[in-house]
């Protein structure tokens, strides 16, 4: 690492971010290098001491992908934004961030990794990547209903992507959606008339929730992960 590499693609594998988001610390001159405040384009030499919010900021051996049972009552933030944050009820291994949202009335599978590119993929609405929830409302379903959720909804000033709704009880029905607009599923059930009472998500991509209890979370298999790199690079070669 004569020349040192990009400052952008050394903030991502040290887990802070991706690289998108990362070139917006640098214009906001929140990064720097030795020092001296780096600019777009910048190189890290090696040996060079990185910080970003006067910490030091060093590179992981390794990339870490966790899957985590969030209950309910706790918020997708960091830990210094709210005392109900998730890292504040679990210690994890490594610094890591979330990989989309759940809000705070709702449960389910929630990713966390230290590799920014991965997750800036995974949640890119773009890349049409599945996430599988259990929703449950409080009045019985009807066919217009399903019908309606399934062809788009007209929510937060756009329509959401067509998707699959299956029912799976008088008021209960799994959704799969491929986009992550906030509470997004309980705003296409309050245009209908419906109130959601309960939501859980269960799957993102090909990594599910079963065998994880509420609280607590596990790393991915290498199996898992190996289908999970594949899957997001499969999309992201289709986009290009």
């Amino acid at each position: 690492m004569s020349e040192g590499i990009r400052l952008n693609k050394y903030l991502s594998e040290a887990g802070i971010c991706s690289r998108r988001q990362a070139d917006k610390l640098i214009e906001n001159g929140e990064i720097t290098i030795n020092g001296e405040v780096a600019g777009i384009g910048a190189k890290v030499p090696e040996g060079a001491k990185v910080k970003y919010k006067n910490r030091i900021v060093r590179l992981k051996e390794n990339t870490v992908i966790y899957a985590y049972h969030k209950p309910v009552g706790q918020v997708c933030t960091s830990k210094e934004a709210d005392k109900d944050s998730i890292f504040n009820y679990v210690e994890f291994p490594e610094r890591v961030n979330y990989v989309g949202r759940l809000d705070k009335d709702s449960q389910g599978l929630l990713l966390l990794t230290n590799d920014g590119d991965l997750a800036n993929n995974i949640q890119r609405s773009v890349n049409n990547h599945e996430k599988e929830y259990q929703v449950r409302v409080d009045k019985d379903i009807t066919d217009e209903f399903l019908d309606g959720l399934r062809n788009g909804v007209p929510i937060l000033d756009t329509v959401t992507k067509q998707c699959k709704v299956t029912k799976t009880a008088a008021r209960t029905f799994k959704i799969v959606l491929t986009q992550g607009l906030n509470r997004q599923i309980r705003r296409m059930c309050e245009y209908f008339g419906y109130r959601v009472v309960y939501l859980k998500r269960f799957r993102v991509l090909n990594v599910k929730l079963e065998g994880i209890k509420p609280g607590q979370f596990r790393e991915l298999t290498p199996a898992e992960e190996a289908k999970l790199r594949k899957l997001v690079s499969e999309q992201g070669e289709e986009e290009s």
